[in-house]
């Protein structure tokens, strides 16, 4: 069992959390909690650069644009927040109706979608970020997770309590259902682009990242909050119900470490860019940063 490093600085539970792409200046972290206040953090050493400071309420969602010079947050204040990261600045702010659970970019960082309690996932131009470019609705209840496609940015990805990942064609307005057995809880793209990683109740699925095909299924003895594939494809993460984050042979489902520290379930796990360290938020309020795989 290896020993994390731990980040503290929130009061209340981390929700998300996100790796940038490496740069010249290394990879940072961004991370959305219930306290209200997203921070950034040296992605080598979980150290503190500063905190976002404008949201309301509670921050359920973080991510980076492809260059970490922004960064975007969901929050229950009703709003999504665009985030100047090398001074902390706010850039704009888009007004929602309910709680926003989720936002992600695009791949070309022009667009971003939304989603949340109002079960519509809403697309913006950040040229033009007042009124959304689409309104898609579809969903049953609320939408927890939301991402766009790797390899098409008119593809874009949500699921949620409904227990249904919707793949959405933006241009024909068509959508594809893949059926889970519980809430979708979350989504993310292997770094090669071939696979879509997701997680549902107790399970964490990997499915071709073009054509949407279940390639793996794996049920874990606990409630899957969040899961991570390795850069290499040789393994992946997994954390939720347990406090613990677990290691697992990505050919076999073998378990091959569980690291334990965390005084709560784990809502959120990634692999760095470059595999070398693995990061987990929780429900104790603390990111621990893992390293050495």
């Amino acid at each position: 069992m290896r020993q994390p490093l731990i980040c503290s600085g929130h009061s209340r539970p981390v929700s998300d959390l996100a790796f940038s792409k490496e740069n010249s200046d290394g990879s940072f972290i961004v991370s959305a909690c219930l306290d209200g206040s997203p921070m950034l953090r040296n992605g080598e050493n979980g150290d503190w650069i500063g905190t976002f400071e404008g949201h309301k309420g509670a921050v359920w969602s973080s991510r980076f644009n492809s260059t970490a010079s922004q960064a975007l947050t969901a929050s229950a204040d009703y709003t999504v927040k665009l985030w100047d990261t090398l001074n902390g600045s706010e850039i704009l702010s888009i007004e929602h109706q309910s709680i926003v659970k989720t936002a992600d970019f695009s791949n070309n960082n022009s667009r971003v979608v939304t989603g949340g309690s109002e079960k519509i996932l809403r697309i913006f131009d950040l040229e033009r970020p007042n009124d959304p470019l689409l309104q898609i609705s579809g969903h049953t209840n609320t939408i927890k997770t939301a991402t766009w496609s790797v390899h098409n940015d008119d593809i874009v990805l949500s699921g949620g309590l409904d227990e249904v990942i919707r793949i959405w064609d933006l241009r024909s307005g068509t959508q594809v259902s893949l059926c889970a057995k519980s809430s979708i809880t979350s989504m993310e793209f292997s770094k090669d682009k071939r696979f879509l990683v997701t997680t549902a109740g107790n399970e964490v699925t990997f499915w071709d990242a073009q054509s949407f095909y279940p390639l793996k299924v794996y049920s874990l003895p606990f409630d899957v909050n969040s899961a991570s594939l390795h850069p290499d494809n040789s393994k992946f993460i997994a954390g939720g119900s347990d406090f613990w984050v677990h290691v697992y042979d990505f050919s076999t489902g073998n378990e091959i470490e569980v690291n334990k520290g965390h005084h709560g379930p784990v809502n959120c796990c990634r692999f760095s860019p470059d595999g070398a360290s693995f990061a987990s938020g929780s429900l104790d309020g603390t990111i621990r940063l893992w390293k050495g795989m």
